[in-house]
């Protein structure tokens, strides 16, 4: 039987993305979008071709199918709607001949992060959330190395650690930085997560329901799932770097207008290996997908039809074991992205000025000694 996956996307940005398989239906009110994704059935979007392993030649192809659910909906309506619409999704997926399923942004954060999903397919499903993990760790790593800050003494913190991905992105990371502070909106589970991430190699490890605290960290992870950005630019200091891992994005985009001294980056950027093509533009570069697809490509690659993620509870040792998997297949990280645009090397010289002169910007003195109050992280 040959090698094959398949992938759920659905519409981020109602307009945008509804335009990128329906231009006519994008010029819609996101309103009326979101109003009539309910009564969409699943989409197909495209085949996906020339995926091949650099470890042993093996080629591998696959399919993007469509939830047309926005992730206004998915929050709005019943659970059970919202699983109903991704396990027809999931149907078509394995009638295309699909023999693994990758849930992709909002259907793999609702309800119990896939497991009711995986109970009604036929095929084995995964989340791709344990490649997301690994990928944006060496990003926010390889992001400090070219700012020249050194890990062992660098003040992280993660927004939305409660979560499995942010939880497990801090165990990561413990073993080398300085301090980690744990910002989500559950103290009890800040609490767990703050002994395991102490446990992992961290002491100085603090907890946090409140964003603005986000003032005195270096490298900031964040993956929250709310709708709307929590990330404000009177929310950063100066130089700055943010690895969004999140969809819809956590950092806004006055960020990018107002503060070019900070450095925000996308995480799970992933290069496929192979001439791969994927018939379809979801906003990537050529041979660039999200880490959550690539996982799913890299265990069917090893023919490893599993559910290898799912649920809200990752392993290091998952992690670990998938990111062994995609670098032997040759995946591997696919650059720097701010926005959907790429970060030339002109734009990263000029952050990179920033911080050898620790020359702040107009009025940061102000932002790191009062910040504003603001609302509690929407998890």
């Amino acid at each position: 039987m040959e090698d094959s996956f398949a992938f759920i996307i659905h519409p981020i940005n109602p307009q945008r993305d509804v335009s990128r398989k329906y231009p006519a239906l994008g010029k819609l009110p996101v309103w009326l979008i979101d109003f009539l994704s309910l009564f969409f059935p699943p989409i197909y979007i495209s085949e996906i071709k020339d995926i091949r392993s650099e470890a042993n030649g093996r080629s591998l192809h696959g399919w993007f199918v469509a939830c047309p659910l926005t992730p206004a909906r998915m929050m709005s309506l019943p659970p059970k709607v919202v699983y109903k619409k991704i396990v027809q999704t999931g149907r078509l997926a394995e009638k295309l001949g699909a023999r693994i399923l990758g849930l992709g942004a909002f259907t793999s954060v609702v309800g119990d992060g896939g497991l009711t999903i995986a109970s009604q397919l036929n095929i084995p499903v995964t989340t791709g959330d344990s490649l997301t993990i690994a990928t944006a760790v060496q990003a926010i790593e390889q992001a400090a190395a070219i700012m020249n800050i050194p890990l062992s003494g660098a003040n992280v913190a993660i927004v939305g650690a409660t979560g499995a991905i942010g939880s497990v992105c801090g165990q990561l990371l413990a073993p080398h930085v300085r301090q980690i502070e744990l910002i989500g909106r559950q103290p009890e589970k800040l609490n767990r997560v703050a002994q395991a991430v102490q446990q992992a190699g961290c002491q100085a490890v603090k907890t946090s329901t409140q964003i603005n605290n986000l003032n005195q960290a270096e490298l900031i992870i964040t993956v929250t799932s709310a709708i709307d950005a929590v990330i404000e630019p009177q929310h950063l200091r100066p130089g700055a770097i943010v690895c969004d891992v999140a969809r819809p994005r956590d950092v806004s985009r006055q960020v990018a207008a107002e503060r070019p001294d900070v450095l925000v980056i996308e995480g799970g950027m992933v290069e496929v290996p192979g001439p791969v093509n994927f018939n379809f533009d979801f906003g990537f570069p050529p041979k660039m997908a999200y880490a959550c697809m690539a996982e799913t490509m890299a265990l069917a690659l090893e023919q490893r039809y599993e559910s290898f993620t799912l649920g809200k509870d990752i392993q290091l040792s998952q992690v670990q074991t998938i990111d062994k998997i995609a670098t032997r297949h040759g995946f591997k990280l696919g650059g720097f992205r701010s926005f959907e645009e790429a970060i030339t090397d002109a734009e990263i010289a000029r952050i990179k000025q920033y911080h050898q002169t620790l020359r702040p910007i107009p009025g940061a003195e102000k932002l790191l000694g009062d910040p504003p109050a603001v609302n509690p992280v929407k998890l």
